[in-house]
């Protein structure tokens, strides 16, 4: 049996958190801005840092799994 459950979150966390999709932190023209489509290095970044430590909670200490089988 697989598990499923890194994929997943790995997959949901990537589409939720990309800047300027739903929000970016920091903006270019103020800290938050929500749906603004465009991004920047220091956006990336943080989003990368956020990714990792939602991954890492989910995957580590909440031990998400989905068997398929």
């Amino acid at each position: 049996m697989a598990d499923w459950g890194p994929v997943v979150i790995g997959v949901l966390l990537f589409v939720l958190l990309q800047p300027g999709l739903l929000f970016q932190l920091p903006g270019h023209n103020r800290q938050l801005e929500f749906g603004s489509m465009k991004t920047n290095g220091k956006a990336i970044a943080v989003h990368s840092v956020i990714f990792f430590i939602l991954y890492a909670i989910l995957i580590l200490a909440v031990h998400v799994h989905i068997y398929t089988g």
